[in-house]
């Protein structure tokens, strides 16, 4: 039994360190990043003077890939989002999903806005902005252009004045055409159109009018000004991204990496790349026969800038011939069904791995489908969480029904063992002989009791991921004053859950559901005996306490996860234990916490 509670103690001391670094690490670290950004938010909003142009050959970390434009290069003040809309001419995009507008010059993709996403939960807040034009402090566009050689003069890029051919605005059922001739009489012809959600297909024609050969290279590239304003924590990536080539291999790069060093992928055909975000993402699927090299980069000339980019193969059209490329452009929110679809409907090899499903995607991903199954019936996704719990108890009920039988015959063990300590005394080596062949003779496993909660770890992370990463779980509601289950509890124990007028500091922000929590967790401790070593004991007495600070900054719907978790374990180990004619200790244990010790004799 001693053992077994060891093992129980070092599998909970050892999520009690990544709890606690979460919570006395990245909580504080992420409100301070907050509080910054909310300064410069109101230090932005009075700058009204212009911004430079861009700069083709502004440098980057590492070594720049020819001539493919790169960064921006903004010597004065970002003007406001309104005041750069306003500088240029626009074709309007308007869709269930997005709205926005396409900047003719160099047919940018810097204005868009998410209609189905607000900032806060409730429905009156502004709507997300993905999109800003590049003089802004928060610039983030997608651009697609072609690097010129001698042959064809200028060619479309990042200060192309093009042209409306057809359509006046973008919307699901009306594609718009741009076009642009240059000096030599090469015309592009790109013809934008766009689905219900957030894929954009551009369809390029490149027509040569003259009596020579032309070539060119065509590139695309994501770029933008600022990384995110709240710091990525480590259950979730946010930077570049990429599954590029053959291999099929995720490229994954943070934003501090690049700061270092340049990534450059190596030559390949298929894949896609961008830069992605916990509930959003923008990339570019290149044309996927062409072969192409991929780089993630960062720039510091004039306005400090993250680009992800591709350089093509060099293209030769012949005198009196037309050749055609066709990007994607994925620019919205990361929708689990939505990105499986895209990945399905236009072959972009594993294109769901935009999502962060985690080392255990084998597990995660499997859960969120019986989660959004179970929300797709019942329409609360608290109510899938304690749907799915049930049915994760029941996959685990084999090797729960073997921990508390291996509890409850080490608990009937006991007298045996008291027997084995008194004869062998101070002798370990024979003591742990004659316990093992007591374990052989009553067929009893000490450890057996281990590899239920071993095997549940990786459940529990993967629910994490789930909670944390998709954004179903964005701004969903359960019931009462849980609206947002990816967000914590809003109440507080300190201020008598909202009754006494004042806030209380984030790390007392202790709400009912972690209290919830704690009580099922002290009660589960409870189902079992007192541990005679007083260490082991103030360990379990104390961890239900020490859990309900550290799970009250966590995702609401984890803290319920685990209090209907808990609910549910102390219901099946009293079953279980009943069955195999061992002692349930709860009521002797929470009646021993209210008898006094009697008086020692003078």
């Amino acid at each position: 039994m001693e053992n077994n509670r060891n093992y129980f103690i070092a599998i909970a001391l050892s999520v009690l360190i990544v709890l606690a670094w979460q919570f006395l690490y990245m909580n504080p670290r992420m409100e301070a990043q907050q509080r910054a950004e909310e300064a410069r938010q109101a230090l932005q909003g009075d700058a009204s003077q212009t911004a430079s142009p861009e700069s083709p050959g502004a440098q980057g970390t590492g070594k720049s890939s020819g001539n493919l434009p790169g960064g921006t290069a903004a010597t004065q003040a970002p003007v406001t989002r309104d005041q750069a809309l306003a500088r240029s001419q626009r074709v309007q995009i308007e869709t269930p999903a997005l709205i926005g507008s396409i900047n003719l010059n160099g047919a940018r993709f810097d204005d868009l806005k998410l209609r189905e996403y607000h900032e806060t939960v409730d429905d009156k807040s502004p709507i997300i902005t993905l999109f800003s034009p590049s003089e802004t402090a928060d610039g983030y566009f997608t651009e697609l252009g072609y690097i010129p050689n001698a042959s064809i003069g200028a060619a479309p890029s990042i200060n192309t004045q093009w042209t409306v051919a057809s359509g006046d605005k973008l919307t699901q059922q009306t594609p718009v055409t741009l076009s642009y001739t240059n000096e030599k009489g090469v015309t592009f012809t790109r013809t934008i159109s766009i689905d219900d959600h957030y894929m954009l297909t551009v369809a390029d024609r490149i027509e040569n009018k003259t009596g020579a050969a032309v070539t060119l290279t065509p590139y695309g590239r994501v770029i933008r000004n600022t990384k995110p304003a709240t710091p990525a924590v480590w259950v979730i990536h946010e930077g570049f991204i990429g599954v590029m080539g053959e291999s099929g291999s995720l490229s994954e790069n943070t934003y501090a990496n690049i700061e270092k060093e340049q990534y450059t992928h190596e030559k390949a055909t298929t894949g896609w790349f961008g830069i992605t975000d916990k509930y959003w993402a923008a990339s570019i699927v290149p044309p996927q026969t062409l072969p192409y090299v991929a780089r993630f980069s960062h720039f510091t000339t004039g306005q400090a800038s993250y680009q992800a980019d591709y350089k093509g193969d060099d293209l030769t059209i012949q005198p009196g011939q037309s050749t055609e490329l066709k990007n994607l452009v994925f620019a919205g929110a990361k929708e689990v069904p939505l990105i499986s679809r895209y990945e399905t409907d236009f072959a972009i090899p594993q294109f769901n791995r935009l999502i962060d499903w985690g080392w255990f995607y084998f597990i995660t991903k499997p859960m969120f489908q019986l989660m959004d199954f179970f929300f797709r019936h019942v329409g609360n996704f608290g109510v899938a969480i304690l749907l799915t719990t049930v049915v994760i108890k029941a996959l685990f009920f084999p090797l729960a029904s073997k921990q508390y039988a291996s509890m409850a015959n080490m608990k009937r063990m006991q007298p045996k063992m008291e027997e084995l300590k008194a004869k062998h005394g101070d002798d370990r080596m024979a003591l742990q002989q004659a316990m093992m062949a007591l374990y052989k003779e009553e067929k009893i496993n000490p450890i057996a009791g281990c590899w239920p909660i071993l095997l549940q770890i990786p459940v529990f992370f993967a629910l994490y991921k789930v909670i944390y990463v998709t954004i179903e779980m964005r701004h969903a509601p359960f019931f009462g004053w849980i609206q947002d289950l990816s967000a914590p509890d809003p109440t507080s124990l300190f201020n008598l859950f909202g009754l006494l007028p004042y806030d209380v500091p984030h790390f007392l922000m202790i709400g009912v559901w972690p209290l919830i929590m704690g009580v099922t967790m002290f009660v589960q401790m409870k189902m079992n005996p007192t541990p005679p070593d007083p260490t082991q004991a103030m360990i379990f007495t104390w961890m239900p306490v020490v859990f309900t600070f550290m799970l009250s900054s966590f995702p609401a719907g984890l803290v319920i996860y685990w209090a209907w978790n808990n609910t549910l374990s102390v219901t099946q180990q009293a079953i279980i234990m009943k069955r195999h004619g061992a002692k349930v200790e709860l009521f002797d244990n929470l009646k021993g916490l209210f008898k006094r010790k009697p008086a020692e004799s003078k």
